[in-house]
């Protein structure tokens, strides 16, 4: 594994480039690990134990360049330290190498299936997620699981993570407007977790069920109470009847 020096005076997060500063050249390498990210945001709202960067130094040694995923999932850490958020990802000061990194494949080829790979590997990360959109032959989506020192590809869309307890896949969806394939989360049982806006339209559509839900309860009320003003009408006017007849109503 690469080793991160423990020496005095590290820099602390602060100091360091939280990204290569290298423009992307391709918008899925923003909006992938963007999207992962706000589902997360939402599905683990009340936890405050897990961190997922894009485009942020890993910081392995000080005299070393940072390593910089297109994104990155941490647990067992602080969410957040302070309203300033994280600058950077030091792991003299984290203490946790990232569970899962993430590489999109751009156009312009950047070793995600060699050395990219090698550098996660020799980092200790468990899962090496690649994706690559214009595959054809071989699967645009591979997991990568390291099992006794090497990386093993998982089977399946989607696959289960079991130490994440998340499941990662792809299908096509609409996100930003844009329907094309995308990564998302999923259960146990291959369940998609809907994004942000799938979940405000389900709120939308469950507040509207629910809506029409109370005004078909205040229909059948409605019609009930105009049941029993007919019925207490028949009754009056069969009791006016009797009276006609010398016939006392209550007597009968």
């Amino acid at each position: 594994m690469l080793k991160y020096k423990l020496l005095h005076n590290l820099p602390s997060a602060e100091e360091l480039l939280d990204s290569d500063e290298t423009p992307v050249d391709n918008e899925l390498q923003e909006l992938i690990p963007g999207l992962l990210k706000a589902i997360l945001l939402m599905l683990w709202s009340e936890r405050m134990d897990w961190f997922f960067g894009i485009d942020m130094g890993i910081y392995y040694d000080r005299d070393e360049p940072a390593i910089i995923p297109d994104g990155f999932l941490s647990l067992g850490v602080q969410r957040f330290y302070d309203e300033e958020l994280r600058l950077s990802y030091p792991l003299w000061d984290e203490k946790v190498v990232p569970i899962l990194v993430l590489e999109i494949v751009s156009k312009t080829y950047r070793k995600e299936y060699s050395a990219k790979k090698d550098e996660y590997k020799a980092l200790g990360v468990l899962y090496y997620v690649i994706y690559s959109s214009r595959r054809r032959r071989k699967p645009r989506l591979e997991v990568h699981k390291l099992i006794n020192g090497e990386y093993v590809l998982q089977k399946g869309n989607p696959v289960w993570m079991p130490e994440i307890g998340l499941g990662i896949g792809c299908e096509r969806g609409i996100y930003g407007g844009v329907p094309r394939e995308w990564l998302y989360w999923y259960d146990q049982n291959s369940n998609r977790y809907p994004t942000p806006q799938e979940q405000v339209k389900i709120a939308e559509q469950q507040a509207q069920a629910e809506a029409q839900r109370a005004q078909a309860e205040a229909q059948r009320a409605q019609a009930e109470a105009q049941r029993a003003q007919a019925e207490a009408q028949r009754a009056e006017r069969l009791a006016a009847f009797l009276r006609e007849l010398n016939i006392d109503p209550d007597s009968i």
